[in-house]
């Protein structure tokens, strides 16, 4: 059996505040653990300021873990040094959120595209030109696309050529970091089904990091819910959407809107109330009881949930298995 693309295990990472700021430790990702199979794209979902951004730019190194390993095709980087780390980078590539910003104003969509191979001497200059422009058609744009610069494009052109960069010395696994949230809706629907066909041409393997339920649903395998740093429910998509374990899930669901109004009405409201605990300061016990509509009295309090497996996923809740969450 091949080895898992990614495999995190007990991921942590913490950001000292400056006294001036009030002090303190942020638990931004804690005791994290998720796996991504050859092929499979796998959502990470939750609130804003839950550690979905931090631990996409822990797998790929941007930020370096406080404790916790990353393993990439079986091999661990997680300290690696960054001489070694540029031997295995070009096996992973990260789409950025903001198109406007991710991409070098100076440089034109050709040379943006072929900057990777050229860095990894992918080959002649001709032939270094002919992958980009390939490149560049593969995404949904047009070969004439290559002598302009990002200034000229859309917001949607950005992001593809952002794709066609991403793609160009073939990685094995994609990290796409809110690859839509800065795009216009009519645009979105657009690049996620471009992602899928790209994942069916090149095979790679996706972390898809977003807080919109509605492009996980349709592009992701299976989904990991994230809550303050920590991951409370994985399981496939048909898990998560149509039998949901965790209160959290369940009220990230609920929260979510859908385009049937009839649906939208009859829906089972899930209360969830107050906002996310500073994570400076997290709950003792379980972190999401302060906001849980069946959290008890001490239980929830004082004892960390363990991990459960009700199902063919994995959930974090003490009540994982009772009547009261499904």
């Amino acid at each position: 059996m091949s080895a898992p693309v990614l495999e995190i295990s007990g991921l942590c990472k913490r950001f000292r505040v400056p006294r001036g700021a009030g002090g303190g430790v942020v638990h931004a990702a804690e005791d994290v653990d998720l796996r991504i199979e050859p092929g499979e794209i796998v959502g990470l979902v939750g609130e804003s300021g839950g550690g979905k951004s931090t631990v996409a730019k822990c797998v790929v190194r941007l930020l370096e873990p406080d404790d916790g390993t990353v393993r990439l095709n079986g091999v661990d980087i997680t300290h690696m040094s960054q001489r070694r780390l540029r031997d295995v980078r070009h096996q992973m590539h990260m789409v950025f959120q903001n198109p406007y910003s991710s991409l070098n104003p100076r440089m034109t969509v050709g040379a943006i595209v072929s900057e990777p191979m050229r860095r990894k001497e992918h080959g002649s200059r001709t032939a270094t030109r002919a992958a980009a422009v390939e490149l560049i058609e593969r995404v949904g744009l047009s070969a004439e696309m290559f002598d302009r610069y990002p200034h000229e494009l859309s917001g949607g052109q950005r992001q593809r050529v952002g794709l066609a960069r991403s793609l160009g010395l073939r990685p094995s696994l994609l990290i796409a970091d809110e690859p839509i949230s800065a795009l216009d809706v009519s645009v979105q629907a657009s690049i996620l089904n471009q992602l899928q066909r790209l994942r069916a041409e090149f095979g790679f393997s996706c972390l898809f990091v977003s807080h919109d339920l509605a492009s996980v649903e349709f592009l992701c395998d299976r989904i990991a819910v994230m809550y303050l740093g920590r991951i409370v429910e994985v399981g496939t998509r048909a898990e998560i959407f149509a039998t949901p374990k965790h209160p959290y899930t369940r009220a990230l669901l609920a929260a979510a809107l859908v385009a049937d109004p009839v649906a939208q009405r009859e829906r089972v409201r899930v209360p969830l109330e107050g906002e996310i605990p500073s994570p400076v300061r997290p709950p003792v016990g379980c972190v999401f009881h302060t906001r849980c509509p069946i959290a008890e009295l001490p239980l929830c309090t004082t004892a960390p949930p363990e991990t459960t497996m009700p199902t063919g996923g994995t959930v974090r809740c003490h009540f994982a298995l009772d009547d009261r969450v499904n």
